[in-house]
């Protein structure tokens, strides 16, 4: 029998324009046993958890059958693989075309109907993107739909891109970047529910598991080359952010900045186009003295940023 528990942390934050999100990499390692039970952990583009499965062949009449596939629990419906959800609050978008409006649409990519968990591949991708009515209609909300959208419950959350001094650039005036602690760290340290930090808690097998983005890759969009910031586990407190509101921009202790030379005004929609690459580590516990890691996985993500001509640092 094969059992996934799993509480998740899904944010979808008010200050990044998060276009997608595309997973790079995958890992996974260790296993851990408890009576006829074999419990893998693994990290994907997905998220982190482990899958438990027994390790007595199954026997009708005897024990538990292998988990249903996504085309047996359809039961004949058809697979709508997109939802639409309203745009944040904090997100500035151009006006829509005549007809249409905004919507931050997420779909489910890559998935395999013939396995139980949807396939190695399977992940999702958000955009915001205007749509029709005809459009919305294609991305109905069907009920019979919920358990596979509930797969996802232990996914990344989306990263939070915080700029400093403000949150449009100015030229000539270095940038900061760092994510929100929200979107930078999925953490369970107990059982409790609700909390702010679960991930992954399996009672039954006394594991916990952890991830936390260890590496930044920031790509400005300005035709530079990117650069790397390094996120380490010590800074989780204050959410990855090393700037100091006492000090002005060019007198910062934090590396992970940028100094735009151009306006953004002659680029598409007038906002630079900035790609992320976010490595997320991921650990678990079961009793010992130390976290054991399991791998890492690397998620691309793209967000729209405007960059104005220096008028104020404070505004």
């Amino acid at each position: 029998m094969r059992n996934r528990v799993s509480r998740g942390l899904i944010a979808l934050t008010t200050v990044v324009a998060l276009l997608a999100v595309y997973p790079t990499s995958t890992a996974s390692a260790d296993t851990i046993t408890a009576g006829d039970s074999v419990c893998s952990m693994y990290v994907n583009s997905i998220g982190f958890g482990a899958v438990c499965s027994s390790s007595v062949p199954y026997i009708p009449g005897v024990n538990s059958p292998p988990p249903p596939t996504w085309r047996e629990r359809l039961n004949g419906n058809v697979f709508i693989p997109c939802r639409d959800f309203p745009i944040p609050e904090g997100i500035k978008l151009g006006k829509a075309p005549d007809g249409k409006s905004w919507v931050l649409r997420v779909r489910i990519e890559d998935y395999n109907l013939d396995k139980f968990n949807g396939g190695d591949s399977v992940h999702l991708e958000r955009m915001f993107v205007p749509v029709s009515g005809a459009e919305r209609d294609q991305c109905r909300d069907m009920e019979y739909m919920d358990q596979f959208w509930r797969e996802f419950g232990s996914i990344y959350p989306p990263p939070a891109l915080q700029i400093k001094p403000t949150y449009t650039p100015r030229v000539n005036v270095p940038a900061y970047f760092s994510l929100t602690r929200e979107s930078s760290m999925v953490l369970q340290n107990t059982g409790d529910p609700g909390a702010m930090d679960s991930a992954y808690y399996d009672a039954t097998h006394n594991l916990t598991m952890r991830g936390l983005v260890t590496e930044l890759l920031v790509d400005p969009g300005d035709g530079t080359a990117p650069f790397t910031c390094a996120l380490g586990v010590g800074k989780m407190d204050d959410g990855f952010d090393g700037y100091d509101e006492k000090a002005d921009p060019f007198h910062q202790m934090s590396t992970c900045s940028h100094k735009y030379q151009k306006s953004s005004a002659s680029q598409p929609d007038g906002m630079y186009t900035v790609k992320l690459k976010l490595t997320w580590t991921v650990s678990y516990w079961k009793g010992g003295p130390d976290w054991v890691k399991v791998g890492t996985a690397t998620i691309d993500a793209v967000q729209r940023l405007p960059v104005q001509e220096v008028q104020s640092i404070g505004g």
